[in-house]
Protein backbone atom coordinates (compact mmCIF):
# COMPACT_ATOMS: atom_id res chain seq x y z
CA UNK A 1 0.00 0.00 0.00
CA UNK A 2 1.30 3.20 -1.16
CA UNK A 3 -0.94 5.27 0.18
CA UNK A 4 -0.58 7.37 3.53
CA UNK A 5 -3.47 6.20 6.03
CA UNK A 6 -6.27 9.17 7.08
CA UNK A 7 -6.75 7.45 10.59
CA UNK A 8 -10.52 8.56 11.29
CA UNK A 9 -10.76 6.86 14.68
CA UNK A 10 -7.62 8.67 15.89
CA UNK A 11 -8.62 12.28 14.56
CA UNK A 12 -12.01 11.88 16.08
CA UNK A 13 -10.62 10.85 19.56
CA UNK A 14 -8.35 13.92 19.36
CA UNK A 15 -11.50 16.06 18.82
CA UNK A 16 -13.20 13.92 21.59
CA UNK A 17 -10.52 14.99 24.23
CA UNK A 18 -10.80 18.16 23.13
CA UNK A 19 -14.38 18.10 23.56
CA UNK A 20 -14.04 16.49 26.67
CA UNK A 21 -11.77 19.51 28.20
CA UNK A 22 -14.26 22.48 26.59
CA UNK A 23 -16.93 20.35 28.64
CA UNK A 24 -14.75 20.85 31.32
CA UNK A 25 -14.43 24.14 31.46
CA UNK A 26 -17.99 24.95 30.82
CA UNK A 27 -19.33 22.77 33.63
CA UNK A 28 -16.56 23.91 36.18
CA UNK A 29 -17.61 27.66 35.12
CA UNK A 30 -20.77 27.06 36.86
CA UNK A 31 -23.00 25.87 33.88
CA UNK A 32 -25.11 22.84 33.27
CA UNK A 33 -23.54 20.22 31.23
CA UNK A 34 -24.43 20.45 27.98
CA UNK A 35 -27.47 18.41 26.68
CA UNK A 36 -28.26 16.61 23.82
CA UNK A 37 -31.94 14.89 22.77
CA UNK A 38 -31.92 11.84 20.15
CA UNK A 39 -35.45 11.31 18.99
CA UNK A 40 -36.07 7.86 18.01
CA UNK A 41 -38.61 6.91 16.58
CA UNK A 42 -38.99 2.89 15.20
CA UNK A 43 -37.57 -0.01 15.88
CA UNK A 44 -35.02 -0.02 12.93
CA UNK A 45 -32.02 -2.12 14.52
CA UNK A 46 -29.19 0.62 12.76
CA UNK A 47 -31.04 3.39 13.83
CA UNK A 48 -30.88 2.60 17.67
CA UNK A 49 -27.16 1.27 17.31
CA UNK A 50 -26.14 4.87 16.29
CA UNK A 51 -28.37 6.38 18.68
CA UNK A 52 -26.48 3.75 21.16
CA UNK A 53 -23.31 4.93 20.21
CA UNK A 54 -24.27 8.88 20.38
CA UNK A 55 -25.49 8.19 23.96
CA UNK A 56 -21.89 6.59 24.68
CA UNK A 57 -19.83 9.06 22.99
CA UNK A 58 -21.66 11.75 24.97
CA UNK A 59 -21.28 10.41 28.02
CA UNK A 60 -17.47 9.91 27.81
CA UNK A 61 -17.14 13.37 27.28
CA UNK A 62 -19.49 14.86 29.66
CA UNK A 63 -22.40 15.48 27.70
CA UNK A 64 -26.09 15.06 29.37
CA UNK A 65 -28.01 13.02 26.93
CA UNK A 66 -31.60 11.98 26.64
CA UNK A 67 -33.29 9.12 24.60
CA UNK A 68 -36.48 9.75 23.53
CA UNK A 69 -38.19 6.49 21.82
CA UNK A 70 -41.13 6.78 20.40
CA UNK A 71 -42.97 3.85 19.04
CA UNK A 72 -43.08 3.43 14.71
CA UNK A 73 -46.83 4.08 14.49
CA UNK A 74 -46.56 7.66 16.61
CA UNK A 75 -48.63 10.58 14.50
CA UNK A 76 -46.42 13.56 12.67
CA UNK A 77 -48.53 15.74 14.64
CA UNK A 78 -47.58 14.14 18.06
CA UNK A 79 -43.91 13.69 17.08
CA UNK A 80 -43.85 17.47 16.11
CA UNK A 81 -44.95 17.99 19.73
CA UNK A 82 -42.55 16.06 21.35
CA UNK A 83 -39.72 17.97 19.69
CA UNK A 84 -41.40 21.19 20.52
CA UNK A 85 -40.88 20.41 24.24
CA UNK A 86 -37.21 19.50 23.35
CA UNK A 87 -37.01 23.42 21.52
CA UNK A 88 -38.68 24.63 25.06
CA UNK A 89 -36.29 22.38 27.71
CA UNK A 90 -33.91 24.97 28.75
CA UNK A 91 -31.63 22.00 29.56
CA UNK A 92 -31.41 20.29 26.12
CA UNK A 93 -29.09 22.55 23.97
CA UNK A 94 -28.96 20.01 20.94
CA UNK A 95 -31.87 17.61 19.27
CA UNK A 96 -30.98 14.98 16.90
CA UNK A 97 -33.62 13.10 15.17
CA UNK A 98 -32.45 9.96 13.47
CA UNK A 99 -33.43 8.98 9.73
CA UNK A 100 -34.79 7.31 8.17
CA UNK A 101 -38.65 7.97 10.11
CA UNK A 102 -41.08 6.11 9.12
CA UNK A 103 -43.04 6.78 5.15
CA UNK A 104 -46.29 8.38 6.94
CA UNK A 105 -44.13 11.21 8.57
CA UNK A 106 -42.83 14.20 6.05
CA UNK A 107 -38.68 14.64 6.96
CA UNK A 108 -39.05 17.85 5.98
CA UNK A 109 -42.13 18.86 8.20
CA UNK A 110 -40.05 17.33 11.21
CA UNK A 111 -36.74 19.01 10.19
CA UNK A 112 -38.38 22.20 10.50
CA UNK A 113 -40.37 21.60 13.63
CA UNK A 114 -36.28 21.88 15.74
CA UNK A 115 -35.27 24.94 16.71
CA UNK A 116 -32.41 26.34 14.42
CA UNK A 117 -29.95 26.67 17.43
CA UNK A 118 -30.56 23.51 18.54
CA UNK A 119 -30.27 21.37 15.09
CA UNK A 120 -26.80 20.33 15.95
CA UNK A 121 -27.48 18.02 13.19
CA UNK A 122 -27.35 20.74 10.85
CA UNK A 123 -30.24 19.72 8.61
CA UNK A 124 -32.99 21.92 9.15
CA UNK A 125 -34.06 23.78 5.97
CA UNK A 126 -32.74 27.26 8.22
CA UNK A 127 -29.51 25.20 8.81
CA UNK A 128 -29.00 24.24 4.82
CA UNK A 129 -29.97 28.09 3.87
CA UNK A 130 -28.06 29.55 6.49
CA UNK A 131 -24.95 27.61 5.41
CA UNK A 132 -25.85 27.73 1.63
CA UNK A 133 -25.53 31.93 2.39
CA UNK A 134 -22.47 31.22 4.25
CA UNK A 135 -23.39 32.46 7.48
CA UNK A 136 -24.38 28.78 9.69
CA UNK A 137 -24.96 28.39 12.55
CA UNK A 138 -24.39 24.44 12.87
CA UNK A 139 -22.48 22.56 9.91
CA UNK A 140 -23.94 19.16 8.97
CA UNK A 141 -21.75 16.52 11.26
CA UNK A 142 -20.80 14.22 8.43
CA UNK A 143 -19.29 16.69 5.87
CA UNK A 144 -18.09 18.73 8.75
CA UNK A 145 -16.02 15.65 10.09
CA UNK A 146 -14.52 15.13 6.30
CA UNK A 147 -13.24 18.48 6.10
CA UNK A 148 -11.87 18.17 9.44
CA UNK A 149 -10.60 14.98 8.63
CA UNK A 150 -8.66 16.64 5.60
CA UNK A 151 -7.32 19.86 7.90
CA UNK A 152 -5.70 18.02 10.24
CA UNK A 153 -4.37 15.39 7.92
CA UNK A 154 -2.25 18.27 6.38
CA UNK A 155 -4.19 17.91 2.99
CA UNK A 156 -4.96 21.77 1.48
CA UNK A 157 -8.08 22.27 0.35
CA UNK A 158 -8.11 25.95 -1.01
CA UNK A 159 -7.36 26.18 -4.44
CA UNK A 160 -7.79 22.06 -4.89
CA UNK A 161 -9.66 20.71 -7.48
CA UNK A 162 -11.82 18.69 -5.41
CA UNK A 163 -14.45 15.66 -7.14
CA UNK A 164 -17.60 14.68 -4.90
CA UNK A 165 -19.17 11.52 -6.72
CA UNK A 166 -22.91 11.74 -4.79
CA UNK A 167 -25.13 14.77 -4.94
CA UNK A 168 -27.07 13.40 -1.26
CA UNK A 169 -28.38 15.87 0.72
CA UNK A 170 -26.16 14.26 3.77
CA UNK A 171 -23.46 14.22 2.39
CA UNK A 172 -22.51 15.14 -0.84
CA UNK A 173 -24.53 18.71 -1.48
CA UNK A 174 -23.64 20.36 1.74
CA UNK A 175 -19.98 18.96 1.13
CA UNK A 176 -19.91 20.94 -2.10
CA UNK A 177 -21.16 23.68 -0.80
CA UNK A 178 -18.95 23.91 2.15
CA UNK A 179 -15.79 23.52 0.13
CA UNK A 180 -16.75 25.87 -2.77
CA UNK A 181 -17.12 28.86 -0.21
CA UNK A 182 -14.81 31.91 -0.17
CA UNK A 183 -13.94 30.93 3.65
CA UNK A 184 -10.95 29.38 5.72
CA UNK A 185 -10.96 25.61 5.12
CA UNK A 186 -12.99 26.13 1.73
CA UNK A 187 -12.06 28.13 -1.50
CA UNK A 188 -11.83 24.59 -3.87
CA UNK A 189 -12.81 24.10 -7.13
CA UNK A 190 -16.09 21.86 -6.32
CA UNK A 191 -17.10 19.26 -9.63
CA UNK A 192 -20.13 17.12 -8.05
CA UNK A 193 -20.89 13.83 -9.59
CA UNK A 194 -23.44 11.41 -9.88
CA UNK A 195 -25.59 9.09 -11.86
CA UNK A 196 -26.42 11.47 -14.74
CA UNK A 197 -22.52 11.94 -15.05
CA UNK A 198 -21.51 10.31 -18.69
CA UNK A 199 -18.09 9.99 -18.10
CA UNK A 200 -17.16 9.95 -14.29
CA UNK A 201 -13.39 8.66 -15.10
CA UNK A 202 -12.96 11.67 -16.75
CA UNK A 203 -13.80 14.04 -13.89
CA UNK A 204 -12.53 11.93 -11.15
CA UNK A 205 -8.97 11.04 -12.57
CA UNK A 206 -8.37 15.08 -12.22
CA UNK A 207 -9.44 15.16 -8.50
CA UNK A 208 -6.56 16.09 -5.97
CA UNK A 209 -8.75 15.49 -3.40
CA UNK A 210 -11.75 12.48 -4.49
CA UNK A 211 -14.89 12.37 -2.09
CA UNK A 212 -17.22 8.90 -2.64
CA UNK A 213 -20.25 8.63 -0.78
CA UNK A 214 -22.11 6.71 -3.58
CA UNK A 215 -23.72 4.15 -1.66
CA UNK A 216 -22.68 1.34 -4.15
CA UNK A 217 -19.23 -0.90 -4.18
CA UNK A 218 -16.67 -0.97 -6.66
CA UNK A 219 -17.79 3.07 -7.43
CA UNK A 220 -14.47 4.13 -7.54
CA UNK A 221 -11.16 1.74 -9.31
CA UNK A 222 -7.31 2.55 -9.51
CA UNK A 223 -7.91 3.69 -12.71
CA UNK A 224 -9.97 6.40 -11.92
CA UNK A 225 -7.49 8.16 -9.20
CA UNK A 226 -5.29 10.75 -10.32
CA UNK A 227 -1.70 9.45 -8.93
CA UNK A 228 -1.16 11.07 -5.28
CA UNK A 229 -4.64 11.77 -4.97
CA UNK A 230 -6.48 11.91 -1.79
CA UNK A 231 -9.12 9.66 -1.21
CA UNK A 232 -12.18 9.99 1.28
CA UNK A 233 -14.39 7.36 1.00
CA UNK A 234 -17.47 8.23 3.23
CA UNK A 235 -20.17 4.95 2.15
CA UNK A 236 -20.37 1.86 4.23
CA UNK A 237 -21.77 -1.31 2.62
CA UNK A 238 -22.45 -4.42 4.35
CA UNK A 239 -21.78 -7.31 1.88
CA UNK A 240 -23.54 -10.30 1.89
CA UNK A 241 -20.59 -12.21 3.99
CA UNK A 242 -20.69 -9.40 6.55
CA UNK A 243 -18.04 -7.43 5.72
CA UNK A 244 -17.88 -3.68 5.78
CA UNK A 245 -16.72 -2.09 2.60
CA UNK A 246 -16.81 1.23 1.14
CA UNK A 247 -17.08 2.83 -2.18
CA UNK A 248 -13.75 2.62 -3.22
CA UNK A 249 -11.69 -0.77 -4.05
CA UNK A 250 -9.29 0.22 -1.07
CA UNK A 251 -6.72 -2.29 -1.67
CA UNK A 252 -5.98 -1.17 -5.40
CA UNK A 253 -6.61 2.52 -4.89
CA UNK A 254 -4.54 2.53 -1.70
CA UNK A 255 -1.83 1.49 -4.64
CA UNK A 256 -2.18 5.11 -6.04
CA UNK A 257 -3.43 7.53 -3.86
CA UNK A 258 -1.35 9.66 -1.91
CA UNK A 259 -3.59 9.44 1.19
CA UNK A 260 -7.05 7.15 1.72
CA UNK A 261 -9.43 6.64 4.17
CA UNK A 262 -10.59 3.41 5.44
CA UNK A 263 -13.82 1.50 5.49
CA UNK A 264 -14.81 1.11 8.65
CA UNK A 265 -12.73 3.95 10.43
CA UNK A 266 -12.51 6.64 8.54
CA UNK A 267 -15.23 8.80 8.23
CA UNK A 268 -17.49 7.17 10.22
CA UNK A 269 -15.92 7.87 13.72
CA UNK A 270 -15.47 11.53 12.83
CA UNK A 271 -19.83 12.17 12.50
CA UNK A 272 -20.18 11.51 15.82
CA UNK A 273 -17.32 13.80 16.73
CA UNK A 274 -18.60 17.04 15.02
CA UNK A 275 -21.86 15.96 16.89
CA UNK A 276 -20.61 16.37 19.99
CA UNK A 277 -18.62 19.49 18.89
CA UNK A 278 -21.47 21.01 17.53
CA UNK A 279 -23.49 20.51 20.95
CA UNK A 280 -20.85 22.20 23.01
CA UNK A 281 -21.33 24.51 20.43
CA UNK A 282 -24.84 24.76 21.32
CA UNK A 283 -24.75 25.10 24.93
CA UNK A 284 -22.08 28.36 23.97
CA UNK A 285 -24.44 29.97 21.97
CA UNK A 286 -27.51 29.64 24.43
CA UNK A 287 -25.67 31.48 27.14
CA UNK A 288 -25.36 33.98 24.46
CA UNK A 289 -28.74 34.11 24.09
CA UNK A 290 -29.73 34.34 27.77
CA UNK A 291 -26.60 35.48 29.34
CA UNK A 292 -28.71 35.39 32.82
Amino acid sequence: MAAELIDGKAIAAAVREEVARDVAEWTAAGHPAPGLATVLVGEDPASAIYIGGKQKASAEVGIHSERLDLPGDISQAELIQRIERLNRDPAVHGILVQLPLPPHIDVTAVHESVDPVKDVDGLTPISVGRMVRGEPIFLPCTPLGIVELLVRSGVRIEHAEVVIVGRGALVGMPLAIMLAQKAPRANATVTICHTGTLDLLRHTRRAEILVVAAGRPGTVTADMIMPGATVVDVAVNRMPDGKLVGDVDFEQVAKVAGAITPVPGGVGPMTIAMLLANTVGAAERSLQQHPS
